[in-house]
């Protein structure tokens, strides 16, 4: 019965139910869309067998509290003196790795593991086997187990693919295992390669190169892990001080240390939406009001041929509960949409966000919100619709409902909506504010028209290392002569990507017993040629490596400014010797002294950087990214560029992409919950002003005969203008207060993610403030305007 009124009552209020559905479609919408992303990212477990006993291990620098990755002597003393865990591996991530396949040369990802990887992960081959010991060996002839997709994309799915090599470096290796469809660590790995068996660990304590996972035992707990690696840590300390001192070992959970930093944003944003979804509920409820007050004759005569105020207060809940209803489908239809648009809009590197999607947890999900919006938003105006005096109702009819307590309510929703827009929409002026800080950092070199040419040219030894530092001479010395092209270089590691780093001496290499003692700290950029002139990196004094810089003539090496201030202040480097641990023991004589630029993107400071000559460094010169700076759009160039390359090498793959695009991704994160951000803030004052509007074209509804009598009395236009208006802006003003006064308080949550800016920006707020103040005149001025034309006549003629 009340379910049958209640459509009935819903479809002659069309227009009603439409507007209903579609604001509380959007804001249920939205937080399912957002949940999806967070169910997938944080709170479903690792797709692994019993997930929570998997542990990660890394190196803790007690100074700073940070940690990192681990170096190889540290793991197998790790691995050795413990009882804690089952089975313990290191791995290093390779995404973008040459390898020669059936189908020709190509890149695909590879990941470098010790014995026991596959074990930490209990996981078995669909088909094949996994590496024998003997496989594993250093020398060995190895052997490699490849990812099902993988195999379906490559081998199209054919056992036969067991037994066919793959080429790495040079070395041919079987393929002994396919692995199940959904195993795929670290990262998206195609094919994983036993440690040692392509280029030897590096054995020195002060090389953090790899990273570790660890199996909890059943009997043992993640803090007793802790404890016995605290003290392993603290005897490694005392048996290697010169490296270890001050170091220990950080012991989490694996799926605790995969969301890192992305836990708390993808939380801010579910929060943000879920104040979008209140502010959707007082849009709400401020409608069922207005509805309700027009329904009060209605309501009045239902309880005087009996019906009891609890019946009256169900059967506005059953139509907010079947408003509610329809829309958790209208939200359900957008959140499908929104959640692939949340995908696409998302850094690529949040882990587990390609397994988002609408399962039975975000259908629950979808169900409760839906649930509490309808109590949220239905439970108030039922009461109040529920409280009427029964004598006035019958004789005024809806008159009766424009009540104290009715206009004070919708009131009091509308100062709440206007104070949660404002702390969103503080929230995402200073992501904005500090994006655009981000954005605008001086990066020390110049981005635009700069075309990157990923190459990998495979080399298992001294000689044909060198022939593939010859690849990029020759390649190079081709691009030159190319119409269009203003300079040409080549980089190991671009600026902006994951770079490489380590210890530098001064004047003379360090003693067998100094080498592992703490030493200061450089960027090391391997370059060819030109690539100063190719990034717009300026040379401050000296010169650039030219075509002399070979691997016969004596070692040189530009350094930058942060590395000169450091090493030599108040000197001038030139001539003087540097020593590092790239791959060379040779000193290297400085020849240069370049500009500072952000290696590791624009939120960071320069650090010292030493940037060393390709030919003389030719194994970390193996795989390169050509720079080349055009005059026009620079990936047209990047057929040619591919031409150039097969015709020197055809067994070479090449990728490309352009700097700026590169650099683009780099703040991935940050433009993410901006944009985010920025869309649910002006969700928020949409439906705010939205409601500003609504109560002020109620206001001048039910007060017409009051207005028409000023203007007959002589108020003129602007007068009833400004009445109205003022009482719009008067809303709008506490709102902003008690929005602004939130504000301060919430956006100190957002410090982490700030750039340059501070939570208590004046000017953010001010802008707000403004904001806020325009939106609401216009928000009030069209029912002001309204008010204007009133018929004082009708007016006296009605009273």
């Amino acid at each position: 019965m009340d379910l049958r009124y209640a459509l009935r009552s819903l479809r002659k209020n069309p227009g009603f139910t439409v507007l209903a559905v579609l604001v509380m479609g959007l804001g249920i919408g939205a937080n399912t869309a957002m949940f999806s992303v967070v169910n997938s990212v944080l709170l479903k477990p690792l797709d692994y067998q019993d997930p929570s006993r998997i542990v990660t291990l890394s190196s803790l620098w007690k100074t700073n509290g940070s940690h990192g990755q681990v170096s190889a002597p540290d793991f197998h003393d790790w691995h050795d003196q413990s009882t804690a865990f089952s089975a313990m591996a290191y791995y290093t991530d390779n995404p973008n790795t040459a390898v020669q396949a059936r189908s020709g040369a190509e890149y695909a990802s590879v990941g470098v593991v010790t014995p026991e990887f596959f074990r930490v992960f209990q996981v078995e081959p669909v088909i094949g086997r996994l590496f024998s010991r003997d496989e594993e060996l250093p020398g060995s002839s190895g052997a490699v187990v490849i990812s099902y997709a993988y195999w379906q994309s490559h081998f199209g799915g054919d056992r036969q693919a067991l037994g066919q090599t793959l080429r790495f470096a040079d070395k041919a290796f079987p393929i002994v295992g396919v692995m199940p469809p959904r195993f795929h660590f670290p990262g998206k790995t195609d094919i994983w390669l036993p440690a040692n068996t392509v280029s030897p660990e590096t054995p020195s304590r002060g090389a953090h190169n790899y990273l570790v996972v660890a199996r909890l035992k059943p009997d043992i707990t993640l803090e007793q892990a802790r404890s016995q690696m605290s003290a392993i840590g603290a005897r490694l300390e005392q048996q290697y001080p010169p490296s270890n001192k001050s170091k220990g070992i950080f012991v989490n959970r694996m799926s605790d240390e995969m969301v890192g930093d992305v836990r708390m944003t993808l939380y801010l944003l579910l929060g943000a939406v879920g104040v979008v979804l209140l502010i959707a509920c007082a849009n709400m409820a401020n409608l069922l009001l207005a509805k309700a007050t027009a329904r009060t004759r209605e309501i009045a005569i239902r309880a005087v041929v009996g019906a009891s105020r609890g019946r009256i207060v169900r059967q506005l809940l059953t139509e907010s509960a079947v408003l509610a209803l329809a829309s958790g489908i209208a939200g359900l239809l957008l959140a499908i949409w929104g959640s692939n648009a949340l995908v696409a809009l998302a850094p690529k590197d949040v882990p587990r966000l390609a397994e988002t999607s609408i399962d039975a947890w975000v259908l629950v999900f979808t169900f409760a919100v839906s649930l509490a919006a309808c109590l949220l938003f239905g439970l108030v105006p039922a009461l109040h619709a529920s409280r009427i005096d029964l004598s006035d109702s019958l004789k005024q009819g809806a008159r009766a409902g424009v009540s104290g307590g009715a206009g004070r309510m919708r009131a009091a929703l509308v100062v709440a909506e206007i104070a949660l827009s404002v702390v969103l929409l503080a929230g995402a002026g200073l992501l904005v504010r500090s994006f655009v800080a981000l954005h605008n950092v001086a990066l020390g070199f110049r981005p635009e028209n700069v075309l990157l040419m990923g190459a990998s040219v495979p080399a298992s030894d001294l000689a044909s290392a060198r022939r593939a530092t010859r690849f990029y001479k020759d390649l190079l010395a081709e691009i030159a002569t190319l119409p269009g092209v203003s300079a040409a270089g080549a980089d190991r590691i671009p600026p902006g990507r994951v770079v490489s780093s380590g210890g530098y001496w001064l004047d003379h290499w360090p003693s067998p017993g100094d080498l592992n003692v703490s030493s200061p700290q450089a960027v090391f950029s391997v370059v060819a040629p030109g690539t100063f002139a190719a990034l717009g990196i300026p040379l401050k004094i000296g010169r650039d490596f030219n075509n002399g810089d070979t691997y016969d003539a004596p070692f040189t090496t530009v350094i930058n400014e942060s590395l000169a201030r450091k090493a030599f202040p108040g000197q001038d480097p030139i001539g003087r010797l540097i020593f590092c641990g790239m791959d060379s023991m040779k000193g290297m004589k400085i020849v240069g002294v370049a500009g500072d630029i952000r290696q590791y993107g624009p939120a960071r400071e320069p650090r010292p950087e030493i940037f060393l000559p390709y030919e003389q460094h030719p194994f970390p010169a193996t795989s390169m990214s050509v720079v080349v700076r055009t005059a026009s759009e620079p990936t047209a160039f990047a057929e040619t560029l591919r031409r150039k390359a097969r015709q020197i090498s055809p067994d070479v793959p090449v990728q490309f992409t352009t700097l700026e695009v590169s650099l683009w991704e780099n703040v991935a994160a940050p433009r993410f919950r901006t944009l985010l951000f920025g869309i649910f803030a002006a969700l928020a004052v949409g439906l705010a002003m939205a409601g500003v509007y609504g109560v002020m074209a109620y206001v001048v509804g039910q007060r017409s005969n009051e207005i028409g009598l000023r203007m007959a009395l002589g108020a003129g236009p602007f007068a009833v203008m400004a009445l109205v208006m003022r009482q719009g802006l008067a809303l709008a003003a506490i709102g902003l207060a008690l929005g602004l006064a939130g504000a301060v308080a919430a956006t100190r949550l957002l410090t982490q993610l700030l750039f340059e800016v501070k939570p208590g920006d004046p000017t953010t707020y001010a802008g707000v403030t403004v904001l806020l103040a325009i939106v609401a005149m216009a928000a009030s001025y069209i029912p002001a305007r309204r008010a204007t034309k009133v018929d004082p006549l009708a007016a006296l003629r009605q009273e």
